[in-house]
C-alpha cells in the first residue's frame, strides 16, 4: 500500500494522552477502555518529546516512545543508551510505513543526543532488523522438578557460613538498588532500575492493569553481613490426590553477586515445603543454576529465545567502550547501515590495557550490516557463524576468528528486565 502523508506523525500533547494509550492498548490487544488512574500513571513517566503518535483524522493509530537507559558493555562501562518501548500500529494502518517513521525520527534524535545505542526487547523477531537492531542477548526459562534435583529437604540453611531471611517490600526497596548497582555492572547486557522499577515491583505503586498480590522476598546474607543476593517468587496452590502438594514456585526475578549467594537462594526455593516444580523466570541462557543441584537433568528448559536487540548509534564509542578478550589484535570493519546513522569503515584496535577505534582508508577485513555489528557486541554471537550464514562478508581469510577472539566472552550477556 502507498504510504499516506496526510498521516500526522509527531510527539504527543499531554492532552492527546488518553488517545495514545488507547492506541497502545489495542495494539497489544488489550481492552482499549482507558481510566483516569491510567493516565495519571502515564504522565508520570513519559517524556512528551520523546513519546511518538501516528494521527488520522485526529485519532491516535501508532504509538512509539523511548527513554533514557544506561546498558553495561563488556567489561563493566555502562553505556547511555536510547530504550525503545510501546510499539504499536493498529491492524487497520499496518504496511503504511508509520513505524519507520516514527523510528527514524527517534533514532536520529538519539545520534543528536549522544546515545551510543539503542535498544529494544522485540515482541516479533523479522521487525526490527530493517531498522538495523540485532539480538544481541538471549533468554531461557528452566522449570525444576525438586524431587528428582537430588537435594536434601531438610536443608535448613546455606553450608558457607551466611544466611536467608524473608523480608518485604519496604527492605526490598532500600537494599535492592545498591544490590543491583553491583550486579549490573558486572553483567554485560543488564540495564539500569529507577526507582520506579522498585516501587512497581514492590507493591509502593500498584497499577490499574497489573493487580498487585504480594510476592515473597528472601535474602542472602553472606557470613560477614553482607547482602550478596535477592529473590522474589510466587506460590500458587494445587494439591493432587490423596492430598499430595503439587505446588509450583514462581519466580519473578533473582539477582546475586556472587555464586554462593546464587546457590543458597535456588537451594532454598527447592527446599520449601510443599514446592515440588521451581519456575525461575527470565534467566542467562548459560544459567549455573542446573549444576547447583545434584542432578542437573532435573532443570529443563521450557523457554528459550532472543531478548535484548541493541542498534549501535556511534561505532566508535561502543567499540571502545567494552574490553577484549585474548592478547589483543586489530581488525578493520565495513559497516553497512541503510539509514546513513553509523556507516562507515573502521580500524580497531584493542589490547589487554584497552581499545581505539577510529575511521579509516584501510581495507576492510570483515564487511557486515550495523544489525550485525549489534549482535556481536555484547559477544553472545560469533562472526564465524555470521559468516556461515551469509550475514557476515569475510575479505581476508581468518578475520572471523580473529572477530571471535576479541569480540566473545567467556559468559553469555544477558538483560534481566523487560521494558
Amino acid at each position: 500500500m502507498t504510504p499516506r502523508t496526510d498521516i500526522d506523525v509527531r510527539p504527543i500533547t499531554e492532552a492527546e494522552t488518553p488517545d495514545w494509550t488507547r492506541a497502545l492498548n489495542t495494539g497489544f490487544l488489550r481492552s482499549p477502555a482507558v481510566s483516569d488512574r491510567e493516565i495519571a500513571d502515564r504522565g508520570s513517566y513519559l517524556i512528551p518529546a520523546r513519546t511518538l503518535g501516528a494521527f488520522d483524522a485526529g485519532r491516535c493509530v501508532a504509538t512509539f516512545r523511548s527513554f533514557p537507559q544506561e546498558l553495561t558493555a563488556v567489561g563493566g562501562t555502562p553505556v547511555p543508551a536510547n530504550a525503545i518501548s510501546n510499539v504499536t500500529v493498529t491492524a487497520t494502518h499496518r504496511r503504511r510505513g508509520l513505524l519507520t517513521r516514527m523510528m527514524a525520527a527517534d533514532l536520529a534524535a538519539a545520534k543528536e543526543r549522544g546515545d551510543v545505542v539503542a535498544t529494544l526487547i522485540a515482541a516479533e523477531y523479522p521487525i526490527y532488523g530493517r531498522y538495523g537492531f540485532g539480538p544481541a542477548t538471549s533468554t531461557a526459562e528452566w522449570t525444576v522438578d525438586v524431587a528428582r534435583t537430588g537435594l536434601d529437604r531438610r536443608w535448613s540453611g546455606p553450608s558457607d557460613g551466611g544466611r536467608i531471611d524473608l523480608v518485604d517490600g519496604e527492605d526490598v526497596r532500600k537494599i535492592g538498588p545498591e544490590l543491583h548497582e553491583r550486579f549490573r555492572l558486572a553483567q554485560p547486557g543488564a540495564v539500569g532500575r529507577d526507582e520506579r522499577w522498585w516501587q512497581v515491583n514492590t507493591g509502593a505503586l500498584t497499577l490499574d492493569r497489573s493487580p498487585w498480590t504480594e510476592p515473597f522476598y528472601a535474602v542472602y546474607r553472606s557470613a560477614a553481613g553482607e547482602v550478596e543476593g535477592l529473590v522474589s517468587y510466587e506460590a500458587d496452590d494445587n494439591w493432587g490426590d490423596a492430598k499430595q502438594p503439587l505446588n509450583t514456585a514462581d519466580v519473578n526475578w533473582l539477582i546475586a553477586v556472587t555464586p554462593e549467594a546464587e546457590r543458597a537462594l535456588w537451594q532454598y526455593l527447592c527446599s520449601i515445603d510443599w514446592i515440588t516444580r521451581v519456575k525461575t523466570g527470565w534467566r542467562a541462557p548459560d544459567d549455573l543454576l542446573p549444576h547447583f543441584l545434584p542432578d542437573p537433568r532435573a532443570a529443563r528448559i521450557t523457554t528459550q529465545a532472543d531478548w535484548l536487540w541493541v542498534r549501535i548509534l556511534d561505532v566508535v564509542r561502543a567499540l571502545e567502550a567494552r574490553t577484549y578478550g585474548g592478547s589483543g589484535g586489530r581488525l578493520v570493519l565495513e559497516v553497512t547501515d541503510r539509514a546513513g546513522l553509523s556507516a562507515g569503515r573502521y580500524r580497531l584496535e584493542a589490547g589487554p590495557d584497552g581499545a581505539s577505534c577510529a575511521p579509516t582508508t584501510q581495507d576492510a577485513h570483515l564487511t557486515l550490516d550495523i544489525g550485525e555489528l549489534g549482535a556481536l557486541w555484547l559477544g553472545d554471537e560469533s562472526a564465524v557463524r555470521l559468516v556461515a550464514l551469509g550475514r557476515v562478508r569475510e575479505e581476508r581469510a581468518g578475520a572471523a576468528l580473529v572477530a571471535d577472539a576479541l569480540l566473545r566472552t567467556s559468559r553469555r550477556p544477558w538483560c534481566p528486565d523487560i521494558f
